[in-house]
């Protein structure tokens, strides 16, 4: 059952949304450094990890959480110069898999979302033919609004999520269909 305060040190923590991302530069693999590919790495993949790792012990004690973490449908079909991003992506899509699968007795679940393209800051890392591309596969011919994302992370953090573990919810405006 959760605790319904709000997490101090001596608190509890009933949610996680790991939303942080960076997308990297445009650029072929033969062009991306090790420093882009590290720090995609980091941001988007280890930090899911680190985060995870430290509200999983508060959530086991109490034998309740939700945990969502926002994957792309990057991370599920792979976006050409783009291939940190969608490389880490599939990363938290698995990670998230996994984990939920380690915690199905406990009382916490984990979930993922994987938007499609997405009207948010994350854009401007891009460029224009980057964000037409990625626009042109979604059948409802434009991106996603923030708010559209954030009522399936509501469902995903609520106590009605309860027979909901290790899946990801595409939210892609039809792009993806399997």
């Amino acid at each position: 059952m959760p605790c319904r305060k709000y997490f101090k040190m001596t608190g509890c923590i009933d949610i996680l949304v790991n939303n942080a991302g960076i997308a990297g530069p445009a650029a072929f693999v033969w062009e991306q450094t090790d420093e882009d590919w590290q720090r995609n790495i980091a941001v988007n993949l280890t930090g899911v990890f680190n985060l995870c790792r430290a509200v999983i012990p508060y959530m086991r004690e109490r034998g309740y959480g939700r945990i969502v973490n926002i994957a792309s449908i990057a991370g599920k079909e792979g976006n050409p110069r783009m291939s940190p991003y969608s490389a880490t992506k599939a990363g938290v899509i698995g990670l998230t898999k996994a984990l939920g699968k380690e915690l199905a007795t406990e009382g916490v679940c984990v979930n993922a979302v994987s938007p499609a393209v997405v009207q948010t800051q994350i854009l401007d890392q891009l460029t224009p033919e980057q964000v037409t591309y990625m626009t042109d596969r979604i059948p409802m011919r434009r991106p996603g609004k923030p708010e559209e994302i954030a009522n399936v992370v509501h469902f995903l953090s609520s106590e009605e999520c309860s027979f909901v573990t290790s899946q990801c919810y595409d939210v892609s405006g039809g792009r993806a269909t399997y």
